[in-house]
């Protein structure tokens, strides 16, 4: 029986993720029917325990509503900023900075910041940089990845000396982090999550031998990772 209720509980949360995946690549204006319990029992194939858990799941993310009676059903409820980030999942409050705008302007700071750290990083730096990518490793989950990502890339920032530059890309970092509502690791993200910190790790290599080549040849793998293009829309930068 607990077997039985744990892969029910797993097949209505792999549910809930299709459609909210599907929402918000579909950007799906609020207010949208999404048709009646019946009919997502129909097109998901899943039992009505299941459909009940799905509905759950997806009202307790303020996604969708359900309607009883005539013309009732199931319909979106509201569209989370969300970012889709590498192999992370990014959810933020609906107040503020367009998160989307912070994760631009955040990722061509970083581009600047670590060809000028290039020439200006010191030991010092590089050891800072070595804890961060240690952090980045041993990282428990989506949250703290997030977190040791923007740890790294803040000590780059110092190590290029430019201090107004520097000071922006902490002032976006700390946005970034205190609108954070949810984060979560994709499905099958493991060989994603490994290829970004042998990325982030060669990074500090490149800096640290000031291998000017390698590090523009490690920036292009560095954007691809952020900008993912079988879904440009819920990257950083768009199309």
């Amino acid at each position: 029986m607990a077997m039985e209720e744990q892969s029910q509980g797993s097949r209505a949360q792999q549910v809930a993720f299709s459609i909210e995946n599907q929402l918000l690549i579909d950007r799906t204006p609020v207010g949208t029917p999404l048709g009646r319990r019946t009919d997502l029992m129909e097109q998901y194939r899943m039992s009505p325990t299941v459909a009940n858990e799905v509905l759950r799941i997806l009202r307790d993310r303020g996604l969708v509503v359900v309607k009883p009676g005539p013309g009732g059903g199931v319909f979106v409820a509201s569209q989370p900023p969300q970012v889709r980030l590498g192999a992370l999942d990014l959810w933020f409050t609906g107040t503020g900075t367009d998160p989307l705008a912070l994760f631009e302007a955040r990722m061509h700071l970083e581009e600047v910041l670590t060809r000028v750290a290039l020439d200006r990083a010191t030991p010092s730096d590089i050891r800072d940089m070595e804890w961060a990518v240690e952090e980045l490793r041993n990282a428990s989950d989506a949250r703290a990845f997030l977190e040791a990502t923007l740890r790294l890339h803040m000590a780059i920032a110092r190590a290029s000396r430019i201090t107004v530059l520097a000071g922006m890309y902490e002032a976006i970092a700390t946005l970034i982090s205190g609108s954070l509502t949810r984060a979560e690791l994709l499905p099958g993200h493991e060989d994603q999550l490994r290829h970004n910190i042998e990325v982030h790790t060669d990074i500090v290599s490149a800096l640290r031998d000031r291998d000017r080549a390698r590090l523009d040849k490690l920036l292009l793998l560095h954007q691809e990772d952020l900008v993912r293009v079988e879904d440009p829309s819920r990257s950083p930068v768009e199309g």
